[in-house]
Order: structure tokens, then sequence, then C-alpha cells
């Protein structure tokens, strides 16, 4: 079955964007507003530490352009990832990119303005202006980053390369959602249809082995064909955060994208260390996959099929909601209010359609909705995926509603908690309410894929990662060679012996965008473990503990994620709380190795 165009998707599954913009109209006047805007932002430069006064106003000034883009962009970027073959929002998307960079570029006097004033006068403007304390953090921020700011002149001129040194990614983005087109392959009913992501995700977990072989073949021989051209991209995205980290005297690209958010490289080695203390875990329960499909020859299309037999449920999108809210409910009727309201008011965009992005995210600006984008298939994994973007959704509004616009955001190392937490609470919702032996080991084998598919397999991207940025910064190319041979060697170390040696596995790297997001998949894997031992606390634990994690969604960016965290419960500069995962996970692995051999 062909996907549907974007106008055949009925409107009651579309976001509603208009509460954005009303019309197109209003995101032309709104935009040239703020191409004014920040034209006059030039005149701040001259003044804007010379009193306590315009240090305040400036500040405040600066932060209401940035707020109007934000929405800009998100009006452009949003329309254009229902449909990016329309060229009309892709141009919208154009024009926010250069309309954000040139912001960038223009206020790129800021942190070395503040930098070049001595403490003692910072100290003394604090004094003549109190106002300028609901920027404490945010000053914070930037005086820690004395070493790595550049004069005025420097910064300006690395700003201005902003939009050239995006082609990159963009270009990733336009060929893999738009100009490459996959093959054909048989499905479970042996008809004849096109291959698209979404239809892999269920076809890679057929339980006719020849289904998934042949569309894991059809994916990979598309991404394939266009294997050097994607190196190309990828090594442009390299070169791009390593330049960025050495103009900005930082050890590598890998500290400078962790100081951005306050994280200590600690916490990036500590889950390494501990996730390849743990491989055999996975190995154990891969050898046992082996074992249970009955397979001589384990190959990389064999660990998605469930494991147990065809999926429990079926599971509806409309009766989805119904059971996401359910299984929330240890969260508080505070936040099901919230849950309720994105699910029953066009905020979420459900049906996979031609051209529309692949996968799922939860979008919006600090003056919008929570927007969630799915690609939703009747399977418990979009279960899955729609408590997670709604643990992104129901995040966001608690910090857009607590916490100023400059701190209402949140790094994406908290953000991941807070959605994963979803996850695992829905985990547990099952667990508790499901003893039947085959649907309860259904279960847990989703929760052992889960945990494979997060915590095991986001770290092995995460040392694909540094080693693609290592490699880089030597001065090694990062051709399509050296990257297969690499990341087949990983992937084999990570499963295993009982997964047969080689393959098309070896190209995976050519189809994962987080790869171009600068040392972003690591928080998967942090978060999914932190969630671990929150979730825990939420559902076994206090009112108390309760109160921590909804004040932990509230805090935005009002402090560094760390310390945020360590205020819910959790060290995560310490290794307890993947140990606490890996037992969580082994303890569900002895009871599915024990149903399985009942059932």
């Amino acid at each position: 079955m062909a996907l549907p165009t974007r106008n055949e998707v009925p409107e009651e599954l579309k976001w509603d964007l208009s509460r954005i913009f009303k019309t197109d109209a209003d995101w032309e006047k709104a935009y040239q507003s703020a191409k004014t805007d920040v034209q006059k932002l030039t005149n701040l430069k001259s003044k804007f530490t010379d009193s306590a006064k315009n240090l305040y106003e400036g500040i405040k000034i600066i932060l209401t352009v940035k707020q109007n883009i934000e929405k800009i962009y998100v009006y452009a970027t949003m329309s254009s990832d229902v449909d990016t073959a329309n060229s009309h929002y892709l141009a919208y998307v154009s024009r926010a990119q250069t309309l954000a960079n040139n912001f960038e570029t223009t206020t790129s006097f800021i942190n070395p303005a503040i930098l070049a004033v001595s403490d003692e006068k910072l100290t003394s403007y604090f004094k003549t202006e109190p106002k300028l304390h609901e920027f404490d953090h945010f000053f914070d921020q930037i005086l820690k980053n004395r070493p790595h700011t550049l004069p005025a002149e420097q910064e300006k001129l690395v700003s201005n390369a902003a939009d050239a040194m995006s082609s990159s990614e963009n270009t990733f983005n336009v060929l893999t959602n738009s100009d490459m087109e996959y093959g054909y392959v048989q499905d479970e009913d042996g008809e004849m249809v096109k291959l698209s992501d979404g239809l892999y995700s269920l076809l890679i977990q057929s339980q006719n082995r020849q289904v998934r072989k042949i569309a894991f073949d059809v994916l990979y021989a598309s991404y394939g064909q266009f294997e050097n051209s994607l190196a190309s991209t990828l090594s442009g995205v390299v070169k791009k955060h390593n330049y960025d980290a050495l103009v900005h005297n930082y050890d590598s690209a890998r500290d400078a994208s962790l100081s951005k958010n306050g994280v200590p490289s600690v916490v990036y080695d500590t889950l390494l260390k501990e996730v390849n203390k743990n491989l055999n875990l996975l190995h154990r329960y891969v050898a046992l996959r082996k074992k249970i499909l009955g397979l001589k020859d384990l190959q990389m299309w064999d660990m998605y099929v469930p494991l147990t037999g065809q999926p429990l449920l079926e599971v509806k999108f409309e009766d989805a909601k119904k059971m996401a809210k359910e299984a929330l409910a240890p969260l508080g009727q505070d936040y099901l209010s919230h849950v309720d309201y994105i699910f029953n008011n066009r905020i979420i965009d459900s049906v996979e359609s031609q051209n529309k992005v692949t996968g799922a995210y939860s979008g919006g600006s600090y003056d919008t909705d929570p927007y969630e984008l799915l690609n939703w298939e009747n399977t418990l994994d979009s279960l899955y995926t729609l408590v997670h973007e709604t643990g992104h959704s129901v995040h966001s509004w608690y910090t857009r509603n607590s916490q100023p616009y400059v701190y209402g955001d949140y790094p994406i190392f908290v953000a991941e908690i807070a959605s994963t937490t979803n996850e695992n609470i829905l985990t547990e919702y099952f667990l508790d309410n499901i003893q039947e032996p085959q649907a309860r080991a259904f279960i847990l084998n989703h929760y052992l894929d889960s945990f494979k598919g997060t915590l095991f397999r986001q770290t092995q991207f995460a040392e694909f990662e540094q080693f693609i940025h290592e490699a880089d910064a030597k001065g090694e190319p990062l051709t399509s060679d050296i990257l297969d041979k690499f990341y087949g060697e990983l992937n084999q170390r990570y499963y295993g012996d009982s997964v047969t040696a080689g393959g098309d596995i070896a190209k995976e790297w050519s189809r994962i965008p987080h790869f171009y997001y600068n040392f972003y998949v690591y928080q998967y894997a942090t978060g999914f473990a932190a969630a671990t031992a929150l979730s825990n606390k939420i559902v076994h634990g206090s009112q108390q503990d309760l109160d921590n994690y909804i004040n932990f969604l509230k805090a935005g960016s009002s402090d560094y994620p760390v310390e945020i965290m360590k205020k819910a419960g959790v060290d995560m500069t310490k290794a307890d709380y993947l140990k606490d995962a890996f037992k969580t996970f082994e303890k569900r692995l002895d009871e599915f190795e024990d149903l399985v051999e009942k059932i």
C-alpha cells in the first residue's frame, strides 16, 4: 500500500500549526519584523556593557528577538518536516536558518563583551541593578568559558561561516529524506510494496526470516549506492565540529560539546567503561536470541524480531492514547492534565506520509504548544514512542511555564531522561498488570530489546562518534572503507560471537542522522540508565520522590544538568546508576530465560 500524500491525511491527525501563525502571510510579517530587529541589534554593541542598565536592557532586548526567531524557525521547519518535497517550506527553512545565523553573527559580541568586564565591575553592576540577578546562571555559563571565547571580531568571523558549514547536514537530510528512494520488497502477505523507513521498522520484526532479510538488503542497497557521498557529508560535519573546538581552545570536539551542557567528561568516560564491562550481558542475550530462533547463522536482520512470536497487541492510535494515560498515572493528576491536552488538541502529527521526515520528535518553542511528530504504526513500539515524545512535551510545558525565557529550554542531556522515564514507567505498568506467561514474556522481551537498543546500541554509537572525531583530528581520512571497517568491527565486539561477522551492517553508520548532531547519542544511554532510577522512585517511592521529579521537570536550564539530576536523586558522575540499570537488565533477563523455558 502506497503512503498517503500530505493532502490525503485527515485534518484531525495533523498538528495544527495555525496556533503558531494563522497563515503564511503572518509568518512573512513576523519574519520581516525579526529581520529588521536583528539589524537593529548592532546598535547595542558599542554601549552594551557601559552600565548596569545598558547590560540588563540589552540582554532583555536580545532575548526577545531570539524568542521571536525561534517561533519563526519552528513554524518553518515543522511545516517542511511533514512534506520535505514542498519547495515553498524548504525555502522557509532556508530563510529561517539564515535569519538565525544572522542573529548569531550580530550578537556574537555578547560573550566577549561580558568577559571583557572585570569581576569587580560586574559585581558592582549587580549591586547597581539587582534585576541582573535574573541572569545569574546565564552569566555563570558565560564566565566559565573565558578560556574558550575569542575576541569579538574573531567570533564574528566564525559565526559568519555557520551557514556554509551547515551544508553537510543539510545535504544529508535532503538526500536521505527526499532524493533517496528505496526499492520494492515483499511484505508478509506476499505483496510487492515500496520500502519506507516506517515499513522497514515493521518488516525487520517479521516472523518470516526471508522478509526480514530482503528488507535489510534493500535498505542497505539504497544507502550503499550513496555510501561515498554519505561518507563525505559525515566527514564534513565532523570537520566542522573539530574546527569549532580547535578555534575555541578545547582539547577535543567531545569536550567542547559536553562543556556547553556543563557535563563533565567523566560522565561520558564512565558510560563507555561500564557498558564495555557489561557486554557479557548483551552477549548472553544475543546467544539466547540465537537459541530461541533456532538459527545456525544469526544475522543482524534477526536482532529485532520478537522472540515470543507475533506482537502481543495491535495498538491503534486512539487506544494507545488511553493506555498511555493509564500507565502514566503514577506521575499524578497535574501531569496527566497536560498529557490530556496534548492528546486531544491536534498537538500530534501521527500519520506516516510521503516525504515526511522519518522517526519522531517533540518540538515547538517557548511560545508554542509542545508539538509531537510521529510516524504511527499500530505496534507496541509506537506506543513506547508516544509516551517517550510525550515525556519530552510535558517536560517542555513544565519548563516553559515555570522558567523565564532565558532558562525556558533544557539541555538534551536532561531531556532524554524525562522521555525515557516515561518509557520505564510504561514497562513497570505492564509488568505490574500482566501475569499470563506468554504476554509477560513478550513485555520482558520488549524491555530487553529496548535496553539493547538504547543503553548498549547508543553507547556503541557514542564510541563510533568518538572514533570519527579523533580520527579526523589526527588527519586520517573518513572514507567509506575506513568507516565500514571500524563500524563493522565495533558492531561485532558489541554483539559478540553469536552473530555472524561481516555483511552490510558495516554500512549502518551511513543512515544514522544523530552522528550529525555533535556528541548527542550518548545522552540516550545515560538517560535510559538514569530513568531506571527515577522511574523506580516514582512508581515505588514516596510523594517526595514524585515532587522532586516534577521540580526536575520545571527546572529547565536554570542549573547545570548534572546538578539538577543530583537534586532529583541521581548522581551521574558516578557509576552507581549504571550498575543499577545493568542489575535490572540482568534480573529481567533471568526471568525471561525462565519463562521461555516454560512456554
